[in-house]
């Protein structure tokens, strides 16, 4: 049998309010044709569909084209969980008109999918989480555990006493419970799948985790996925890798770069060729990059002016920097972006910024403890000791858990 694995399209997202539709429409014509040449019979799509719970319409359309291309008229089965970026019920929506093309949807753990027909293969069995499908002639067992949030697993919210470890260990607690079970569905001659959409520890983000916590997921030990599984398809990390000491678990990671913490690693998508009883074989198929971000610096006004001619023609999105020792003048702006249209920011470096590091970043997407030594470094020209740094964010715990 022949899979592909993918996962967090962000289909709809913007980069500093300027839509990426043109790029992934870009990314799903060459997926639709990569899946054609490979000849897939299943198709994995491991969460985050949209970027967020009311997607453009346009992003609905491209993501409803783009099922019915890769379905090659019932042939291939396409497979596809929520991650925490959609609105399960709006992603499921379609599912009983989507059944004729072979696609399957699960929008929240234990869903229950209708066994019967889809396209020219079947779900011959299921149940709360999980699928039996013949598939191209094959078996196939696949557990799906969409986004996995307290309230999604049914419980609310967790005892308020708990400290932060425990409600981790419960939360972890829950879901090897909820693999556990699911695992007993696996079939001795069918080829054992997992799905989900997790963070799991040890695993590279992209940089903005905050906390313990990565988009309101407690992280998790890699052990928690069941040993029977020939292949564990995730999703919610953009960074294309494989979960420590786990070779056969995978975060597809994200077709495009969607921030510049992101630019350093490229984007794929997996191709995995598996038979019940055999360990699977790997591909990894590289994607190209639509548009790259990239971050300019420059040494004066004049240089940032020059670059912006130079490069006028290419397709690119840009952050600049600007070394300094006054305010660049509106009409310097102005010149630069009439040169260079797809300049994100420009932002002065003034010499008392010379020595901190260089970043383009947001100040909303920096964790809250940059924010505060970038701040206590410009007032006070010093470093704020870790001391100082452990009481103020001391303080903020205990606002928070102030009822």
């Amino acid at each position: 049998m022949k899979i592909i694995h993918t996962a967090d399209w962000h289909l709809g997202k913007n980069l500093e309010g300027h839509s990426r539709l043109p790029e992934q429409e870009l990314f799903l014509k060459d997926f639709v044709r990569i899946c054609e040449r490979e000849q897939a019979d299943l198709i994995l799509i491991a969460g985050d569909i949209y970027d967020n719970y009311n997607p453009p319409a346009m992003a609905e359309q491209l993501f409803y084209d783009t099922l019915k291309q890769l379905s090659r008229d019932g042939a291939c089965m396409t497979v596809i969980i929520s991650g925490n970026h959609d609105n399960p019920e709006r992603l499921t929506a379609s599912g009983p008109l989507a059944q004729e093309h072979g696609i399957v949807m699960a929008g929240t753990p234990n869903t229950v999918i209708p066994a019967g027909q889809y396209g020219k293969n079947r779900i011959t069995g299921s149940g709360p989480g999980y699928i039996h499908a013949e598939i191209a002639g094959e078996k196939a067992d696949i557990l799906l555990v969409p986004f996995p949030s307290e309230k999604r697993l049914g419980e609310l919210y967790l005892n308020a006493a708990d400290e932060e470890a425990k409600k981790a260990e419960s939360y972890e607690r829950r879901i090897r419970l909820l693999f556990s079970r699911l695992a007993e569905e696996f079939r001795p001659d069918a080829i054992h799948l997992v799905m989900s959409h997790l963070f799991v520890m040890n695993s590279t983000g992209d940089g903005s985790e905050r906390s313990v916590q990565l988009g309101g997921s407690y992280l998790l030990p890699g052990d928690i996925f069941p040993e029977q599984a020939d292949y564990i398809a995730l999703g919610h990390v953009h960074k294309p890798q494989q979960v420590p000491g786990r070779q056969n678990a995978l975060y597809s990671g994200s077709p495009l770069h969607y921030n510049q913490r992101e630019i350093s690693f490229g984007n794929r998508i997996i191709a995995v060729t598996a038979h019940p009883g055999l360990s699977c074989q790997l591909q990894s198929i590289p994607l190209p990059v639509y548009k790259p971000i990239e971050i300019w610096r420059c040494k004066s006004p004049e240089e940032a002016l020059a670059r912006c001619e130079e490069h006028s023609g290419e397709d690119s999105w840009v952050y600049m920097e600007i070394e300094t020792d006054h305010y660049i003048h509106e009409e310097d702006i102005r010149a630069m972006k009439k040169l260079k249209a797809d300049i994100l920011s420009i932002r002065p470096v003034f010499p008392e910024d010379a020595g901190s590091p260089h970043t383009s970043e947001p100040m909303e997407d920096l964790p809250f403890e940059v924010l505060v030594k970038n701040y206590y470094r410009k007032k006070f020209q010093t470093e704020m000791d870790q001391e100082t740094l452990d009481l103020l964010l001391e303080i903020m715990q205990d606002e928070e858990d102030l009822p």
